[in-house]
């Protein structure tokens, strides 16, 4: 019996997401076509891998045996094509944010290793990214580690770059874009967005979430989320919410970022990839990672910062 990997990627998709839609978004596939190979998968191996049923996905006996095998199955499938295309194959690397400058590790890999082809890709979050990379589709992706479900942080490895202060991105005519930062108190007021609405970016509404537990916050409910520089200048003026942000980012027409302080709040990028995964535009990206945090003090944390326990966790380390 030959089970192709397309249906043990659909299955193992289906089988971490419990929700069909959820599963072909994640494989940029229709619904019908996914729910196709999944009867597909049954029927060659006679028995049912799922109970459906209209409010939820469960896996059977056979398919919780099934899901860890599956896994390896497409971990070493993904590793033989790595080593018979070796260097030629292009590095791909995730950079987050359309539209705005790449990371600076980035570009520094592309200086430490003229002749190594490293592409960059955008998926919009590390929650993306990370579905990505464990589907085969991407092979680098920066973001906050500490936020991903634990399952997904099991088949991840990481390294911290950089401590990072957070602000919030407001209209330039809000009432908070008068002041040259924000104290944390003066956030009471106003519902934070944590761009709750966006699947892709968990880790980052998980941050914000426990921000607001922290500081005793009102979280904005969940819009759709914008794509681009432009569609996020017009999501702030509809909704007018301030929403959180890293402290530096710019570029959003009629919008201004304004740092929080009292105290001043982190968040951690770390860069991810595969367990496993080797490829000189990796080792490129590990150097200058190294080189970069070491000249710019990255990691180091101010005096009387807030840092989440999970994220100070991997910084230390």
């Amino acid at each position: 019996m030959d089970l192709h990997p397309r249906l043990l990627r659909v299955f193992v998709a289906v089988a971490e997401e419990l929700h069909f839609g959820r599963a072909a978004t994640r494989l940029f596939l229709a619904q019908q076509a996914l729910s196709r190979d999944v009867r597909s998968l049954e029927n060659r191996l006679g028995t049912p891998l799922f109970v459906r049923s209209t409010r939820r996905v469960e896996l059977t006996p056979a398919g919780a045996r099934l899901l860890p095998a599956a896994r390896r199955l497409l971990a070493l499938h993904d590793e033989v094509v790595a080593d018979v295309l070796g260097d030629d194959r292009p590095l791909l690397v995730d950079v987050n944010m359309q539209g705005h400058e790449l990371p600076e590790p980035l570009v520094r890999a592309r200086e430490l290793a003229p002749g190594v082809e490293m592409l960059a890709r955008f998926h919009g979050g590390l929650a993306a990214g990370a579905a990505a990379m464990l589907d085969g589709r991407l092979d680098v992706s920066f973001g906050r580690f500490a936020g991903l479900p634990a399952d997904v942080r099991a088949r991840l490895s990481q390294i911290p770059v950089r401590l990072h202060p957070l602000a919030v991105l407001v209209p330039d005519d809000h009432p908070l874009a008068g002041s040259a930062e924000v104290p944390l108190a003066a956030l009471a007021g106003f519902p934070l967005d944590v761009m709750a609405g966006n699947p892709g970016t968990r880790e980052w509404t998980d941050l914000g979430e426990r921000l607001a537990a922290a500081f005793g916050l009102r979280l904005a409910r969940p819009h759709a989320p914008p794509v681009g520089a432009g569609e996020m200048g017009h999501y702030l003026r509809r909704h007018r919410e301030p929403v959180l942000a890293t402290e530096g980012i710019g570029g959003i027409p009629g919008a201004v970022t304004r740092p929080l302080t009292e105290p001043v709040p982190l968040g951690l990028k770390n860069l991810v990839h595969p367990k496993g995964l080797r490829h000189p535009g990796l080792a490129a990206l590990l150097a200058a990672v190294a080189e970069l945090g070491r000249a710019r003090d990255w990691l180091r944390r101010p005096p009387g910062s807030w840092l989440p326990e999970a994220d100070e966790a991997l910084a230390s380390a």
